[in-house]
């Protein structure tokens, strides 16, 4: 959703930068754009608790994305209509966009932001996914260590400069005033990567409360590969790009790049609507080059 923010409003991450053509293109599918509708912009103070399911506990889990896309799926009419509908209004400075309005009404909703979620994951981020997941259990790892060395208010102290821990109590600084009562519930600390470095409370949901921190390490750890994160998003779709300086098919990509051709044609598809590869005809086969903002792309990637 971080990501996601930031392909909408044109903005840029402080450690990789522009999300990229491939984000972009991607909030051209209707699902994406609905996503990108109820995220909070200029001054709003809350994002619907619905787009950011609770982690779940089993730290052994290895689908959390898809875990988290089917608990949005599967959110109640009644809470999509309070978050939606209800706490935009009093905590946003703009109405509900009509189009958003109405799905939200028709009870069908949950499968579109899930489908939307599901989509903008796949085109932008899971070529990336395993790099950004091994930052997040490296900071659990050592959030661990440091909870066995010097005990949990050592550790809660030192997740963000604008969080305090009082014994009884954690303090979050944020441009509105609340008190929430949380005894009880389950406290659970989620590091980000790409929300880097903001701080995110989430306590509206009954039952939730979950603190987004940021990550250690990540601005001191500007590896100049993974950055390129925000341009072309993973290996495989650079690979393609790499070996598209002359027209070639997906069959014969397949066979030099060793990848299925599936994969290079699901591939292809994400760069040809981000605009970074041509396709034309050629008899009975569709030949694939890239464009000059790719190879632009790609010469800032090896510098």
């Amino acid at each position: 959703m971080a990501w996601l923010k930031l392909a909408a409003t044109l903005g840029r991450h402080p450690v990789f930068g522009d999300p990229g053509p491939l984000a972009r293109a991607s909030l051209a599918h209707p699902d994406v754009a609905l996503l990108a509708d109820l995220l909070p912009q200029n001054g709003d103070t809350y994002r619907p608790d619905l787009l950011t399911p609770q982690p779940g506990t089993d730290a052994q889990h290895r689908d959390l994305i898809d875990e988290q896309i089917a608990h949005i799926e599967a959110a109640s009419q009644g809470d999509l209509e309070t978050q939606v509908l209800t706490l935009t209004r009093t905590h946003w400075n703009r109405p509900l966009p009509t189009t958003a309005r109405r799905i939200a009404e028709s009870g069908k909703m949950q499968r579109h932001l899930a489908n939307g979620l599901a989509r903008f994951w796949r085109d932008t981020l899971a070529e990336g996914w395993p790099r950004l997941c091994s930052i997040t259990q490296q900071d659990i790892a050592h959030r661990a260590s440091a909870i066995a060395t010097h005990g949990v208010g050592r550790m809660l102290e030192s997740l963000h400069p604008d969080m305090t821990w009082a014994g009884d109590a954690i303090t979050l600084a944020k441009p509105w005033d609340a008190e929430v009562d949380v005894t009880g519930r389950d406290l659970v600390l989620a590091p980000g990567v790409l929300n880097w470095p903001e701080a995110v409370i989430q306590v509206d949901t009954p039952g939730q409360f979950v603190f987004y921190y940021p990550a250690q390490r990540i601005g001191a750890d500007r590896d100049r590969r993974s950055g390129r994160i925000a341009q072309v998003v993973g290996n495989a779709r650079a690979t393609l790009l790499a070996d598209l300086e002359t027209p070639r098919s997906t069959a014969e990509l397949a066979t030099r790049t060793g990848y299925a051709p599936g994969t290079v044609s699901y591939h292809l598809g994400a760069l040809h609507r981000a605009r970074l590869v041509t396709k034309t005809r050629d008899g009975r086969y569709v030949l694939y080059q890239r464009t000059a903002q790719a190879a632009r792309l790609l010469e800032e990637a090896r510098s």
